[in-house]
């Protein structure tokens, strides 16, 4: 008996070709776990002030080094991870399910519909990513909440573009004329039979998103428009330790790193799931 070959056996041979996807998913997970269990992982209380060891350089005991107020960086890196991540899967899945029912709405029923949403698209397409962020946050004010609907409105133009281009290739598709010759009601055929082919593109799109969501949500913290002060985030870090740069750099450094890597390896896990997920790629 000939064994099955499942789809997902396809996608894993693949993608498990892609060495640098590989190390960017156990970074990863390796981060998300860090994020989940910050109070064991953690070596010191993140919040916790001694000025006695203010800007200490890394040591066994802070091996990230201290901040201005004696606080530990590492420490406050882990816990950092939860606002960041927390932050990147929030905004990129709100952006990612409006983004997705109107472009399907777009693409399904054409007509004044399409044009509407569309050319919303394009108005919010003109305006730079990190512009359009500060605008909305400025309007709403500064905090992780109105930092996440920013993120959110600037991640729904591309995801609806994503998914309006599939749907109207799959609407002309044999198996959804006959979904539609034997009845099936519209609601059943855009998500039953068209939204479950254009899930690839919104994966890698979704996946390599969550990067881009962290270092703008950074970027907003960094100028003061998202986490306020003691919050642990990494932004909000950069902010803090700006003025110290040439007197105590790894107040700077720390937080930068760990910007540039959880950004680096999102993408790399994307262009994996890219590659994998590409029914060309042999």
């Amino acid at each position: 008996m000939t064994e099955k070959i499942t789809p997902f056996a396809i996608f894993w041979h693949k993608f498990k070709r892609r060495y640098t996807a590989m190390v960017a998913g156990v970074f990863i997970v390796l981060l998300v776990l860090a994020a989940v269990f910050a109070p064991v992982v953690a070596p010191h209380d993140p919040f916790l002030t001694d000025y006695s060891l203010s800007m200490m350089p890394p040591s066994l005991s802070h091996p990230a080094g201290t901040d201005l107020y004696g606080r530990d960086i590492l420490s406050r890196i882990i816990y950092g991870s939860r606002i960041s991540l927390a932050v990147g899967f929030t905004s990129v899945f709100v952006g990612a399910l409006v983004g997705v029912t109107l472009g399907l709405v777009s693409g399904f029923f054409g007509g004044f519909l399409d044009g509407l949403i569309m050319r919303t698209s394009d108005v919010l397409f003109a305006f730079p990513g990190i512009l359009l962020a500060i605008a909305i946050v400025a309007i709403l004010g500064p905090g992780l909440v109105n930092v996440v609907v920013a993120v959110s409105v600037f991640s729904m133009p591309t995801f609806a573009r994503i998914v309006r281009g599939s749907t109207l290739a799959l609407k002309e598709s044999l198996y959804v004329r006959a979904a539609k010759s034997v009845g099936a009601s519209k609601r059943r055929i855009m998500f039953v039979h068209i939204l479950p082919g254009t899930l690839s593109g919104v994966i890698i799109y979704f996946t390599m998103r969550i990067g881009t969501s962290i270092i703008t949500a950074a970027s907003l913290s960094f100028l003061g428009l998202g986490a306020q002060p003691p919050t642990p985030e990494w932004g909000a870090m950069l902010a803090e330790s700006r003025d110290y740069i040439g007197v105590a750099d790894h107040m700077t450094i720390f937080p930068g790193i760990a910007i540039f890597l959880t950004v680096l390896f999102f993408n790399l896990f994307g262009d994996g799931l890219r590659a994998a997920l590409d029914p060309k790629t042999k």
